[in-house]
């Protein structure tokens, strides 16, 4: 039998690879996503740039990155760095991959938690409701 060798195939996002997207500007890379991205890319431009630069300066100098802004879309320059995004409560880390491309923030960052149920106190049921407490 041939032994098949399995390659990483390198990403490509929309017929790019990824050094290719980095070197492009931001308005160039809103051609690449979908019409509702490519709307918030091209409406929020100065934001989005005003923020990629506060952010690059924030990295060189070692400090972490918060923001709240959960509907930012994730653009080539930020492929590699460390976000904390505001889940409505804490800060929670997410570090930005190439698969997440044309996405939003928010989507990586969960707003709700799952619930733990705990053990039912005196009076939650019916046989309970009568008990004396010691």
């Amino acid at each position: 039998m041939e032994k098949i060798e399995t390659e990483k195939k390198a990403f490509e996002f929309r017929g790019k690879t990824l050094e290719e997207l980095k070197k492009i500007d931001i308005r160039e890379f809103a051609k690449f996503v979908t019409a509702r991205e490519r709307r918030s890319i091209l409406r929020n431009f100065a934001v989005m740039e005003k923020l990629i630069q506060r952010w690059k300066e924030y990295q060189d100098n070692g400090k972490n990155i918060r923001t709240h802004l959960r509907d930012i879309i994730i653009i080539p320059q930020m492929i590699g760095m460390t976000i904390n995004v505001h889940s409505g409560k804490e800060f929670l880390p997410v570090k930005v991959t190439d698969e997440m491309l044309g996405h939003r923030l928010g989507e990586f960052v969960s707003t709700r938690k799952s619930v733990k149920h705990g053990a039912p106190g005196i009076g939650a049921t019916k046989s309970s409701a009568f008990m004396s407490v010691k």
